[in-house]
Formats: structure tokens, C-alpha cells, sequence
């Protein structure tokens, strides 16, 4: 029987980073990427935080392979109806991060921006969306192509290749059924297990790292402590935040003004707020969790 494991998350901000489990992350990203993939490095970025404040991180992991492409790795458990910008903002970051002051064009790193997602992110049936670059003719539809010369230069084949690279995964819209390597990954991010036939890259080692039972004290005090936060945080959002952001959406539309929904939202935060403050939480994590000033905090 399949035993229950490790939280993905967690495992990425805790045990994953190591060098000597390099190899799930290179089973994971080698499935998805339908290439094998060698980690080189681990590369810090503001998101390398073990506090209760993991939710604001941008993102998860940023990693770098053996072709020096910027792996992003983000986990994202709330719905946020910005959140196609604020991949495009982690992945231009990620991209100004890593280009030195006045080197030249040519060398801009690429990016891959992987999102694993607990909510459904925009309409669609897929659980698993990519998103390329692409120059269409509006006249003739073709596909702009690289000359022979900026192919040697640039040591890619099309334009896309240069551009960022994003893999939206759907996970609640997994149905549970492995068809191939990769969804036996799905499968383990939706459900924290892993059966005992699944052969995907990367699985078997993170069964044996990933088991909780395998942890020290510290660090299954640590983790019980992080899953009561994210469920705390979850009852916290679904309860206030979005019951507040969905009643302004709909005066908005009722009332047909912009100004409903920014109410709406405003609403949200105050009443996550006064829920928090009941709580006993503190106002930096009140502010934090809201954006609301200290002295709004204060009134409530």
C-alpha cells in the first residue's frame, strides 16, 4: 500500500536544495521536459525562506541546467486572477538577474517558468499547458525563422527557443489516472504518494527522501508546523479574501463600474484582517497578509 509523503512544497524549500537529492528535481524536470536534464546549480533568490511567509515568495526555486538555461520552479496553492502577470514578471526578473551590465544581447539567458498549481488558472480542459513564442505572417501565416547565421550565432533553431518558456500544470484538474511518466508525477503532486509500479525518473528517490517517517524530530516538528500553516492560510483566504473579492466583482458588474470590484477586494482585506486580529495574529503578519496599513489594522 502506497504510503503518504512529504508535501512537494515543502520538500523544495527544505530537502530538495541538497546536491545528494539533485535527482528528484533532474526525474521531475527531465518527465516534463521530455529531455534529460542536469542540475548544475541551486541559484538563491529572495523566495529561499523558511518562515510562515513562504506564500508571498515569487517563487519557489530557481535552478540552473546543464545548457545554463534558469529553470524556475513556483508551487501555488491560492487562486489569483493576476497570476499570468506575475509569471511574466518572475520570468523578465529571472532573465535582468542573470545578464550581466553590458554584455551583449546574444548572451540572455533563457528562462523556463514551471507552475505547479492547485487551482484552475483561466477555462480549459488540459491539466498541463505550455506556452511558447511564436511570430506568425499576418499575411501569409508562416512562421519567422532564424537565418543561418543567427542559428551559428545564437546556437538555437527558432526564435521561440530564446524567448521564455512556460508549463502551466493544472493538478486539480489531474484525474488520477497515469497514463505516462509524467502523469505518475501528477499523480504524486496531487496526492503525496507514489504507487509501487510507477517508473518515472526521479520517483523511487524521492519515495525513499520524501517518506516521513524518515525525518528527524526537528524537521517533523517543522513540517507539521508548515501543513497547519498552509491550512491555516487557505481557510483564511477562501473565507474572507475571496468571498470579499467575488461580492465586489458582482456589485461591479451589477452596478457597472470598475469601482465595485476594487471595493470588493478592499473588503476582503479588511475582513481577513479582522479575522486575524481575532486570532491574536500580529499586526507584521497582518500587514503582510493583507497590504493594509498598520493604522487601518489598528481601527478595526
Amino acid at each position: 500500500m502506497s504510503r503518504k509523503l512529504i508535501s512537494f512544497d515543502w520538500a523544495i524549500k527544505r530537502l530538495l536544495r541538497s546536491k545528494s537529492n539533485h535527482e528528484v528535481l533532474e526525474g521531475f524536470l527531465s518527465e516534463l521536459l521530455k529531455t534529460d536534464v542536469s542540475i548544475i546549480e541551486v541559484l538563491e533568490s529572495e523566495s529561499n525562506q523558511e518562515t510562515a511567509q513562504d506564500k508571498f515568495n515569487r517563487v519557489d526555486l530557481k535552478i540552473k541546467n546543464s545548457q545554463q538555461e534558469v529553470i524556475i520552479i513556483e508551487i501555488q496553492y491560492d487562486s489569483e486572477l493576476d497570476y499570468f502577470q506575475r509569471i511574466l514578471y518572475a520570468s523578465s526578473k529571472a532573465i535582468i538577474e542573470h545578464q550581466e551590465k553590458g554584455e551583449a544581447y546574444q548572451n540572455i539567458v533563457k528562462v523556463i517558468s514551471i507552475n505547479i498549481l492547485y487551482f484552475n488558472l483561466g477555462e480549459g480542459d488540459d491539466y498541463i499547458y505550455r506556452g511558447t513564442t511564436r511570430f506568425k505572417g499576418l499575411h501569409e501565416g508562416d512562421e519567422l525563422q532564424l537565418t543561418s547565421g543567427q542559428k551559428r550565432l545564437f546556437a538555437k533553431e527558432a526564435p521561440h527557443t530564446i524567448f521564455p518558456e512556460y508549463y502551466l500544470i493544472r493538478v486539480n484538474k489531474f484525474n488520477n489516472v497515469a497514463k505516462d511518466s509524467l502523469d505518475e508525477w501528477i499523480y504524486f503532486l496531487k496526492n503525496e504518494e507514489i504507487k509501487e509500479n510507477f517508473k518515472a525518473k526521479g520517483l523511487k528517490k524521492a519515495k525513499a527522501v520524501l517518506d516521513v517517517m524518515k525525518l528527524s524530530e526537528t524537521e517533523r516538528l517543522a513540517y507539521e508546523r508548515y501543513m497547519e500553516n498552509k491550512s491555516y492560510n487557505a481557510s483564511m483566504y477562501q473565507s474572507t479574501y475571496v468571498t470579499g473579492h467575488l461580492n465586489g466583482r458582482l456589485e461591479g458588474i451589477k452596478e457597472g463600474r470598475e469601482e465595485g470590484i476594487k471595493e470588493g477586494i478592499k473588503e476582503g482585506k479588511i475582513e481577513m484582517a479582522r479575522a486575524m486580529k481575532k486570532e491574536g495574529e500580529s499586526i507584521d503578519k497582518i500587514i503582510k497578509y493583507t497590504q493594509l496599513s498598520e493604522q487601518q489594522i489598528e481601527s478595526l
